[in-house]
């Protein structure tokens, strides 16, 4: 370790099997540079995670082996003291350009990095395998190796683990691509054991990281509660003059609602997104998510929320209004007062609540007779459990997004949704009547109940985040 007691581990191994994608995952920063393109590494990067100000640990993006059957062999002739090794052989081939990237991968071994060894094990082993694997014994530095491979590419990952064992600390299968929370603190625990020396210092990185997380979980709690409260606040009215039409207002009405709410939806998951660190790349949804419906879509509303059973449910235990979401649930079609519009903006919107109001207003000083057109605040409460689901979707997405990851293999796009492919229908009549106290108490028009409500109701998503953050489960 170095100097300062900061973890410090050098990521190492051939060129193009995925050191890249390991830092970017580990250090949850998707500026490193990920690239098929064999080489592109040439000199070392390291990427340091600061949590409150303070840097934990670093990880250092190294270039691949360059020429390890000559460096083998140059340390196997090496007479000097054994602890000079690395050090011995840089300071003699730093000239020489074709040992440019074994001289640059080994300098921060000499400073006192650890040694994360990364290979694709999708592979066969070969001989070059063995000679970095030589090289890493005969550097006395505590390492670990990673098999960084598919699920489902396994043909040749006895034949690795068997040659790992002669040569590392510790061995763990870690998919840079598909690493989830849960995974990368697994990971680390696994780092504890490569140095007995390190453990303090590792343990207070871990102890730091879970509490880095569960304070994200509680600002996600919020985001989500904050943005639901506005969604189900908010309508959008409209004055009705003599000479304009009615249907027309209606239609205007309806789409600004619409707008307002997917717009307030739309910046409560780009503040989930930016928690989580995902800054730079586009995150990309899976194909068969069913967040690339439209919010106010009829399939959205048949998929995620409660069940017309559950909707039941609640209306009779809560006294919360169910009215129209029950036939959508079912796969119905009630029109009510939104008839006029439900072709102009979606089959979803035969679900929302909405009025018109007949109403005196007086503009300076003026009477003026005449009619307004409101929409909102939502009556139904699936529109909450709609929300929730799709919140909740979006955060299991991100959170199961490695930062080592640039595309989407789309493995699930095949996959069919299922009846109910949101988390909200699985809770239980506790977590239920939660969600309708939280729900009265907006219509109430309390603000100590609405507080009240709100606290109950961030404390119970915490639970169902941190759930989320330590099961590997694909939701819509």
């Amino acid at each position: 370790m170095n100097d300062k007691r900061i973890p410090e581990f050098a990521i190492v191994g051939h060129p193009n099997e995925g050191k890249s994608s390991v830092v970017s995952t580990l250090a949850e920063d998707d500026s490193v540079r990920v690239t098929p393109t064999p080489g592109e590494t040439i000199e070392c990067q390291t990427f340091p995670v600061i949590i409150d100000g303070k840097e934990l640990i670093r990880f250092i993006d190294t270039p691949g082996f360059q020429n390890p059957k000559a460096t083998l062999q140059w340390m196997r002739e090496y007479t000097g003291p054994d602890e000079m090794i690395v050090r011995a052989f840089r300071d003699a081939h730093l000239e020489n350009l074709d040992f440019r990237d074994d001289c640059e991968l080994l300098k921060p071994i000499t400073e006192g990095a650890g040694i994360i060894y990364v290979v694709d094990g999708s592979r066969p082993l070969r001989k070059v395998d063995r000679a970095e694997m030589e090289i890493l014994r005969m550097t006395g530095c505590p390492r670990m190796a990673i098999i960084n491979s598919k699920e489902t590419e396994q043909s040749y990952l006895e034949q690795w683990k068997s040659e790992f064992r002669k040569h590392f600390n510790a061995v763990r299968r870690f998919n840079a691509h598909q690493a989830t929370y849960a995974e990368r603190i697994a990971l680390l625990e696994n780092l504890k054991s490569i140095d007995q020396d390190w453990q303090p210092a590792l343990e207070a990185v871990i102890e730091a990281f879970k509490d880095d997380w569960d304070a994200r979980n509680v600002v996600t709690a919020d985001i989500i509660c904050r943005m639901l409260t506005d969604c189900l606040t908010h309508s959008v009215s409209r004055n009705l003059s003599r000479n304009s039409s009615e249907e027309k207002v209606r239609r205007e009405v309806a789409v600004k609602y619409s707008q307002d709410i997917e717009k307030k939806e739309r910046s409560a998951h780009k503040r989930i997104r930016g928690l989580f660190k995902h800054n730079i790349f586009n995150y990309e949804l899976p194909a068969q998510s069913i967040l690339h419906e439209d919010l106010f879509d009829k399939k959205t509303w048949q998929v995620l929320g409660l069940t017309r059973k559950q909707l039941i449910i609640t209306a009779g235990v809560s006294g919360a209004a169910v009215g129209a979401a029950i036939d959508v649930a079912a796969a119905g079609v009630t029109f009510g007062v939104f008839s006029a519009i439900a072709g102009a903006v979606g089959a979803g919107w035969m679900a929302l609540g909405g009025d018109k109001q007949l109403a005196k207003t007086k503009v300076a000083g003026l009477p003026l007779g005449g009619h307004q057109i409101k929409t909102g605040p939502h009556e139904q409460i699936q529109f909450l459990y709609i929300l929730l689901d799709r919140a909740l979707i979006f955060y299991s997405h991100i959170i199961n997004w490695a930062h080592g990851r640039r595309d989407f293999d789309n493995a699930y796009k095949d996959k069919k949704l299922p009846a109910k492919a949101g988390l909200t229908y699985e809770w239980d009549d506790s977590s239920r009547k939660i969600c309708a106290r939280f729900f009265n108490a907006l219509r109430s028009g309390d603000d100590e109940e609405q507080e009240a409500a709100r606290n109950e109701l961030k404390a119970m998503l915490q639970k169902v985040l941190y759930t989320l953050s330590t099961t590997v489960k694909r939701y819509g």
